[in-house]
């Protein structure tokens, strides 16, 4: 039961000049409100909040609610007899109404937030982290297995592919072939909020996801393993269906998709198509024949991923898991060679890459100082996949590409395109990980803990003319001890003040790095309310960099940076991948709308293929440093290698012609 300290603490009273966050059209699950209301009345036979010479001067809390008084209650219960006064029972019915409301938007209760948004004092951590286990995932049995008729399902039609794109998996011989790709829709905010608050009305829109059919991959007549060719873009549609077998047909089902072999990690990219059904890609490259698995898992259903408090809405079902073998083709056609990135190929808001792996060490262990130098450091990369010397990446043979391929950086090149430079860094903790990993990984400059505040300039150990100034600025929290406030930070004045000197001399950053979303995902109450707080983020970095415009000087290249897939247990949480890829296209679109981004980084696909588990990350990191020692799965140590590869992308992005 919750308690009305801890209530008052979550959420303050608003003032009378802030903008009200009550939504009624938001209150959309009538049960949860009937649940809560119960709740709620319990509250108050068990707590008495207010003294009795207190409730005249807070009956005006009624005021905002006059029409939504029962005209006449029905059983009574004790607070509405007539021996109670009136003005008792109006404070409770208000109270009960407001924390109704607040159910109904998006839950209510925090016990679900991450044990590992440590509060850093001094840059060090005040309370460790404790292992513990996800559960299994649960695997639904497929139509053809479960007792469910799924004879009308076959009558649905996919969606119109594009132009030689595969839906049944029996490829054309088309003279040219193309890459899967991704990309952010034209008012992506408004398009989701609407989306979200689409009314429901019919069975098919008021009921919930329970199974899936994939027309062309739910075949009882298949063979064991579906057989693809490489090269081909195989497009499907998922059609979602209700507890009875029915199709749904109101999107807002968030679906995890991956596609794994041997030497390759990729997340099939996936459309909401808004009437129940999804439009999923399965693509892969001819050099990389094999036997792969395609795993599909509904983690939450209709934006219950978006709510305050979702972990107990949490879906986390395997629904498919598909072996499929992809063959070369007897077609001529080819895809386009994969080039190396060049400053232009930063412009795309959302990428869709794979992982790809060109060398292996099975007899690779752990090292003492907790790193896995499974391969030579001059290893090299295999073209068009990469170009540098592989093994720096200490990843045992993975390395991420996408639209673009990437140069990997040895100490040499780096200094020489980092130096004389100015890079400010705004964003969550993560930055601090990639800060440190570029200093000892790739410039060769050994460093601990990079604090949530920091601004130091830093020399080349191997040549003292060159040097660089890296600055970082947490906006977890306008104070730097704090969390859990994400771009709510920026309404405070201090905190403005304290990011606006920065830009305010004749000699400003030449470029900032910023990213937002894991603080976000704690602190917003609903998607509402974060678009609002987006809106006036990027107004207020309008604002700074206008203000470098006026003064003739020249303005900082904007590089966003989406926030990470968080991963393993954290996938159910308050910053669960559901909200995060949501935040990241919102905060991306209210930056776009101003002409604040020059390039963007999609850290976010980039994590992705790795966040099914906690081998890769703590839950909400991706870099922690390299310790032997035992790590959250209960393995010795962990891997690191995501957020190396993300120096690279960033040094690739900041040095690119």
């Amino acid at each position: 039961m919750i308690r009305l300290s801890e209530y008052i603490r979550l959420f303050p009273p608003y003032h009378s000049h802030s903008e009200c966050p009550i939504s009624l059209p938001l209150l959309r699950d009538k049960q949860e409100s009937k649940e809560f209301l119960q709740l709620s009345q319990d509250f108050f036979i068990i707590f008495n909040p207010f003294p009795v010479q207190n409730w005249r001067s807070n009956h005006s809390v009624l005021s905002s609610f006059p029409s939504m008084l029962p005209e006449k209650p029905v059983n009574a219960p004790w607070v509405f007899r007539s021996t109670i006064h009136w003005s008792f029972r109006v404070l409770i019915l208000a109270f009960v109404l407001g924390l109704m409301i607040f159910w109904g938007i998006d839950g209510l209760g925090v016990g679900d937030f991450h044990k590992d948004f440590l509060t850093k004092i001094d840059g060090k951590a005040v309370k460790d982290f404790t292992i513990t286990k996800h559960p299994d995932l649960t695997i639904q049995k497929t139509p053809a297995e479960s007792n469910q008729d799924v004879a009308d399902i076959h009558q649905i039609p996919p969606t119109k592919p594009s132009n030689k794109v595969i839906v049944t998996g029996k490829a054309p011989d088309p003279l040219s072939l193309k890459w899967v790709s991704a990309e952010l829709e034209s008012d992506y905010s408004s398009n989701l909020l609407a989306q979200w608050m689409a009314p429901g009305g019919e069975p098919c829109r008021d009921s919930a996801t329970e199974d899936i059919f994939i027309q062309g991959l739910d075949n009882p007549n298949l063979d064991q393993k579906i057989g693809l060719s490489t090269g081909d873009i195989h497009e499907y549609v998922i059609q979602t269906l209700d507890s009875s077998g029915k199709p749904r047909c109101l999107g807002g089902d968030y679906f995890e998709t991956d596609l794994s072999g041997d030497t390759w990690k990729s997340r099939p990219p996936i459309k909401d198509l808004g009437n129940g059904s999804y439009s999923f890609s399965l693509q892969v490259h001819p050099d990389f024949v094999g036997e792969y698995n395609l795993t599909i898992i509904l983690l939450f259903r209709h934006y219950q991923g978006l709510k305050f408090s979702p972990e107990r809405f949490a879906f986390d079902k395997v629904l498919r898991l598909f072996p499929i073998v992809f063959k070369n083709s007897n077609s001529s056609a080819r895809l386009p060679e994969i080039e190396q990135c060049k400053k232009s190929d930063y412009n795309r808001d959302v990428w869709a890459g794979r992982w790809t792996r060109h060398g292996k060490n099975d007899d690779c262990s752990i090292s003492n100082d907790g790193r896995y130098r499974c391969l030579k450091p001059n290893y090299p990369c295999k073209r068009p996949w990469c170009y540098g010397r592989l093994g720096s990446v200490e990843s045992n043979g993975w390395v991420y590409s996408t639209h673009c391929s990437f140069k990997l950086f040895d100490s040499e090149s780096a200094w020489k395109c980092l130096n004389n430079r100015w890079l400010f860094f705004w964003g969550d903790s993560n930055h601090c990980d990639t800060i440190r990993n570029m200093l000892n990984f790739v410039l060769g400059v050994q460093s601990g803990i990079i604090p949530r505040l920091f601004d130091m300039n830093i020399t080349n150990p191997r040549n003292s003319s060159q040097s660089v100034r890296i600055t970082s600025v947490f906006n977890g929290h306008y104070n730097h001890t704090g969390n859990y406030q994400g771009l709510n930070s920026l309404y405070n004045h201090d905190y403005r003040e304290y990011l606006n000197k920065y830009f305010s001399g004749e000699v400003v950053p030449d470029t900032l790095i910023m990213n937002s979303g894991l603080h976000d995902g704690v602190y917003w109450p609903n998607l509402r309310r974060f678009i609002k707080g987006a809106e006036d983020a990027a107004a207020f970095w309008a604002e700074v960099l206008d203000g470098v415009r006026q003064r003739k000087v020249a303005v900082p290249v904007v590089i966003y940076r989406t926030t990470v897939a968080t991963g393993g247990y954290a996938r159910r949480l308050v910053f669960n991948p559901n909200k995060m890829e949501a935040f990241n296209g919102v905060f991306v679109d209210k930056l776009r709308q101003l002409g604040l981004i020059d390039h963007v980084v999609d850290h976010f696909d980039m994590t992705y293929p790795w966040h099914f588990d906690n081998r890769c990350n703590d839950g909400v990191h991706y870099g922690r440093a390299p310790a032997k020692a035992r790590w959250r799965d209960g393995e010795i140590g962990h891997q690191y290698f995501v957020d190396s590869m993300l120096c690279h992308v960033l040094l690739n992005v900041l040095c690119s012609t």
